[in-house]
């Protein structure tokens, strides 16, 4: 899993073929990830060429050609390319090109195109094993437990399919890895490669008590959630807290930061709770530097963008003890983990931070000392090294 520095590459640009179903800035966790790579992009060393199904809405810099799309079945604001329709267009556009690499972005009709044409020429493959959906499979089929294993059995077994193909597949945690590894994926070709941190964004010097003050219209200690709002984010808990604090007296405000499908349910279901809606990660940057704690009982997550985040702006994180987010959280030192549908245990977490200043300030220096470390530019320098190491190793063989 170390870097190799320094590796040898050819005379000419590396050419890296780069298929995306969504390639929208901002549209998720995966695409702000992929637009970290796409930004620092040494256009002197490297010449990319995307395909995608959802184009990008601004100029990236590079040459995309977009392929038709359908919605994807649970969620209708995600789409997913179908590469049948344009799949003589897209040949004669990679035979022009001749990638040295190819970067495939997720599991689907898409990547499936990108391996057959790598499998035919023997061109390396980067993944970047961004959405957990094995862990989805727990709410869609909550109703219907004694089909969860064998559902598991089988996604399990088309993504082990999908991403054994790769020749280096980037994981964002060493959990990721555990987990992955028992349903029996390669493992050798798995490397950690975390996620960055914006510091100039996310950092406690954000603070603004008074844009809070102006949501809630009150003195009282804040609680924050930020995600999408989809089911499987573990939303049902999220309600739970709701009402375990109002239970409790409604000592705190409780503030949701964000869009998706569930948020008219949720609406309903905590009418006291401030709904901001989606906002911008300037907006976000003050909601984390300013709050009290971040509350994420989600448990689908690969990483968890918005828990060092919110880490790096000095607010206390008390996430759910599951999925990739419990390896960024060391428990009672840099925040807090508890069992993911506990609801009384996140408040009680909460209510601990809240209340001592000694412990809050130990766990916000934690956070604020791991985070550090975090930078899209060493992680940039590392997938660049290995994309040329693996260019290099094609033109060797």
């Amino acid at each position: 899993m170390n870097d190799r520095s320094n590796p040898k590459v050819p005379k000419r640009k590396i050419k890296v073929a780069f298929f995306a179903d969504i390639l929208v800035k901002n549209f998720d966790g995966a695409s702000r990830t992929m637009f970290q790579i796409i930004e620092r992009i040494p256009k002197d060393e490297f010449e990319f060429l995307f395909f995608c199904g959802l184009p990008p809405s601004e100029d990236i810099g590079h040459e995309y050609m977009k392929i038709p799309t359908m919605p994807f079945p649970f969620n209708s604001t995600y789409r997913f390319a179908i590469p049948m329709f344009s799949w003589f267009s897209m040949r004669k556009k990679l035979k022009a090109f001749q990638p040295d690499v190819i970067h495939i972005a997720s599991p689907s009709p898409l990547g499936d195109f990108a391996f057959q044409y790598k499998r035919r020429r023997n061109i390396p493959v980067i993944t970047i094993y961004h959405t957990h959906f094995l862990s989805y499979i727990d709410y869609y089929l909550r109703t219907i437990p004694f089909l969860v294993k064998p559902a598991k059995n089988t996604v399990a077994f088309g993504q082990r399919m999908f991403y054994d193909q790769s020749t280096l597949m980037y994981i964002p945690t060493m959990q990721m890895v555990d987990e992955l590894k028992k349903f029996g994926f390669d493992t050798g070709k798995m490397k950690i490669w975390q996620r960055g941190i914006n510091h100039e964004l996310f950092n406690p010097s954000k603070k603004d008590i008074n844009k809070i003050q102006a949501i809630t219209s009150n003195d009282k200690p804040n609680i924050l959630f930020a995600s999408r709002l989809v089911w499987e984010k573990n939303l049902g808990t999220l309600i739970k807290i709701y009402r375990e604090n109002k239970a409790r007296g409604g000592a705190f405000n409780l503030i949701i930061a964000g869009d998706g499908v569930a948020k008219e349910v949720l609406e309903q279901k905590m009418p006291d709770a401030f709904m901001l809606g989606k906002i911008s990660h300037d907006e976000l940057a003050i909601l984390y530097a300013s709050v009290d704690v971040f509350v994420f009982p989600s448990v689908s997550e690969t990483y968890g963008n918005v828990v060092v985040e919110a880490m790096a702006s000095g607010c206390p994180c008390v996430i759910a003890r599951g999925g990739g987010s419990q390896s960024l959280v060391q428990h009672g030192v840099t925040g807090y983990l508890c069992e993911p549908n506990n609801a009384a245990e996140y408040m009680d977490r909460a209510e601990e931070l809240i209340h001592s200043d000694e412990l809050r300030t130990n766990i916000i220096e934690n956070g604020l000392k791991y985070t550090k470390n975090l930078d899209w530019d060493v992680l940039a320098d590392t997938y660049f090294n290995d994309v040329k190491r693996l260019a290099n190793k094609r033109v060797i063989s």
